[in-house]
């Protein structure tokens, strides 16, 4: 993946998924992502940062201060 937009195949790809799942959590809003008419479009950028806070996510679940 370089820069740009990309369609949930490119993005299931990437994340190594099925575009199904790509397209339910966007719908469900915990993915980035835009419709272009009746599909949908993600921001390389913006999945490769919730890519990352993904992990910090889960490595802090329980954990208090």
């Amino acid at each position: 993946m370089t820069h740009g937009t990309y369609t949930a195949g490119e993005i299931a790809e990437y994340l190594r998924v099925h575009p199904y799942t790509v397209k339910r959590l966007a719908r469900a809003g915990k993915i980035p992502g835009f419709k272009v008419g009746d599909q949908w479009r993600f921001d390389r950028a913006e999945i490769k940062e919730w890519r990352s806070n993904q992990g910090k996510t889960k490595s802090m679940k329980g954990v208090t201060c």
